[in-house]
């Protein structure tokens, strides 16, 4: 589901290459992709995602070819196949948490149906923000921030789901519960956490550390 081989990027000509790891995570699977900073981890999350293109490698993610297609494929690729948890929320402060958590469904498919919505509330309901629906953004603390960025970003179902740094801001209790979270709401999607947070490290035996990727 996730296949990675021969990655090589940069930024520009006067820029070094960036040349990553191979590494695959089979559908259902999770995986750690371990790394401190200046190991290129949100370079590589951004390849992985589409929104940067690699010079040279295979690069195939939930059955998709990367390198092979265009923009617009990859804008309807990611608005129905994969999940992506910020490490900030990235909220429309004047949007309800719910209207939130509609937008990109209602961006990608012009409407959000009934059944859509259903499913938002039942998924708000098990994180325990549901009593949060109407409030804005900025009124949710920091851990029902994260929970309100997983519940976007599994709403639609996706194949595969791209965890950027989800316990950075937690303490331990937190952490370990946010990371439970995922585990139980992408149950049947492929999980791919990248993080700098040791603490992780264990949680999966597929874990690949990522050091200077820079040559």
């Amino acid at each position: 589901m996730v296949e990675v081989q021969g990655i090589r990027f940069r930024y520009g000509s006067e820029s070094p290459n960036m040349d990553f790891p191979d590494f695959a995570c089979a559908a259902g699977e999770r995986m750690l992709l371990l790394g401190n900073s200046g190991t290129g981890k949100t370079t590589l999350l951004h390849v992985l995602c589409g929104m940067l293109r690699p010079e040279a490698g295979t690069l195939r993610v939930a059955s998709r070819d990367l390198r092979a297609a265009s923009d617009r494929e990859l804008d309807v690729w990611r608005g129905s196949e994969l999940g992506i948890v910020f490490q900030r929320a990235h909220f429309v402060q004047s949007l309800t948490v719910a209207e939130n958590l509609a937008l990109p469904h209602q961006l990608t498919h012009g409407t959000v149906p009934r059944e859509v919505m259903e499913r938002m509330g039942s998924m708000m309901d098990r994180l325990g923000i549901a009593h949060r629906a109407d409030a804005r953004p900025h009124e949710l603390s920091v851990g029902e921030q994260q929970r309100a960025s997983i519940a976007r970003a599994l709403l639609h179902r996706p194949k595969v789901v791209f965890a950027d740094e989800p316990t950075s801001a937690l303490d331990d209790h937190n952490a370990a519960a946010v990371m439970d979270i995922l585990d139980r709401e992408a149950a049947d999607a492929t999980l791919v956490v990248v993080t700098h947070d040791q603490r992780l490290k264990d949680r999966y035996s597929n874990c690949v550390t990522l050091v200077s990727a820079q040559s």
